[in-house]
């Protein structure tokens, strides 16, 4: 199989850097990548970090390479054009079709899927000529993602922010596998509730029970969903790095009150991702002041109580009739031991569970939890609708769990 070429565009704006990790990662998948910036990007970021990066040479002119015929040569030998930051003076270019640099003239000329990813202040984002160019776009085919929400250049906050690199990217290869814009989202209308990271129960003002959950699994979740095109409410308990940009935040600190967040949360949602690491027991009894050692050699004894299985409560309550999220995703965290492998246990646990598709990860000192790696295997319900289906199995990062994950969740949305 010949080697995919991409053409990059970058247009003039400070989050024209980012497009060099955007690069990075095409690169390290194995693309050809052409980049051609405005000559207001080579402001922001010079022509030697993109030779340096992409390995090939690089213009903004189309009196360059005159003698291969440049200005229409990428644009037909791409796979792909993604343009990342897309200005709203690029989106206006674009919509009316004109042809004043070597970007404009790629885009012109190509018949490949287009990709374009917006970053510009709230104002010029939400000005009604960008709105209108970006519908032209979009009614061409283009496939325009949304902004994040987020800080902007200076004191500035709110949509327009460039998506991050990682979903441009997943947006990207989802396009090279031949979709359509509303193949390739195929989440968009829908809303997803996502939980993440451990929750922790206190036995003291100083102390708790937790877990090893650093969160990374379900923010990837929450990435690859908002790349698909959802709306995601992420429920998040202790995590060890920021919640995803462009989600609607709910935080919550033990079992019990992510219970009620995620109650809260799926309120007219079409779907529920429960990834995070929920603790199974809680101490029966909080101590109000720190519990001191004692003069001779004993220790405490803790109690502990049962915390409610939210997974389990959810699903059964859909049974029942109750108007709840049509597709249901659990997450496992496994070890095997002489009794059971790993996905034995995990198969006992989707039969108590009953949700529609559990995520099976086996975990250990050096496995799941804190990784950027993961290995999982996706259980489904044996009587969901259009019958039995056999364990898919997918090693490699946390966002290739994610993002298989989310195209489970679509197949079952459009089945």
């Amino acid at each position: 199989m010949s080697q995919q070429r991409i053409v990059l565009g970058v247009c003039g704006g400070i989050a024209a850097y980012k497009a060099a990790l955007l690069l990075r990662l095409f690169k390290e998948d194995g693309f050809h990548v052409d980049v051609v910036p405005t000559a207001n990007a080579l402001e922001f970021v010079g022509r030697p970090t993109w030779e340096a990066l992409s390995g090939n040479p690089v213009t903004d002119s189309v009196f360059d390479a005159v003698e291969t015929v440049n200005h229409v040569r990428l644009g037909q030998a791409a796979d792909l054009v993604v343009v990342a930051p897309a200005t709203a003076d690029l989106l206006g270019r674009a919509a009316a079709g004109l042809a004043n640099d070597l970007l404009t003239n790629t885009l012109l000329a190509t018949r490949a899927p287009v990709l374009m990813a917006p970053a510009m202040h709230t104002e010029m984002w939400e000005h009604g000529a960008t709105r209108a160019n970006v519908a032209t776009l979009r009614e061409r085919g283009v496939a325009v993602l949304d902004p994040a929400v987020g800080r902007l250049t200076g004191v500035d906050t709110g949509p327009g922010r460039l998506p991050e690199p990682e979903d441009i990217y997943a947006a990207a290869r989802a396009l090279l596998g031949g979709s359509a814009l509303d193949v390739e989202r195929p989440l968009a209308g829908r809303t997803v509730v996502v939980t993440a990271g451990g929750t922790r129960e206190p036995l003291d003002p100083v102390r708790f029970l937790g877990n090893r959950s650093s969160g990374k699994q379900g923010i990837a979740v929450a990435k690859a969903l908002s790349a698909a095109g959802a709306t995601v409410r992420f429920v998040a308990a202790h995590m060890d790095q920021p919640a995803p940009e462009g989600v609607e935040l709910s935080v919550a600190g033990t079992a019990v009150e992510l219970r009620a967040a995620v109650r809260e949360a799926v309120r007219g949602a079409d779907g529920l991702v429960m990834a995070a690491a929920v603790a199974d027991f809680r101490p029966a009894a909080y101590n109000d002041s720190k519990i001191k050692k004692t003069g001779d050699d004993g220790a405490p004894t803790i109690e502990l109580v049962r915390n409610p299985d939210i997974l389990a409560e959810i699903v059964a309550e859909r049974r029942a009739g109750a108007e709840l999220p049509e597709v249901i995703v659990g997450f496992a965290a496994e070890t095997g031991d002489e009794a059971a492998s790993v996905e034995e246990y995990g198969r006992a646990k989707l039969a108590r569970k009953g949700c529609d598709v559990l995520v099976v990860n086996e975990v250990g000192e050096q496995k799941g939890f804190g990784r950027d790696e993961n290995a999982a295997t996706l259980l489904f319900r044996e009587d969901a609708p259009g019958g039995p289906r056999a364990p898919e199995h997918v090693a490699g990062s946390k966002d290739d769990v994610a993002r298989k994950v989310a195209d489970v969740m679509g197949e079952a949305f459009n089945r």
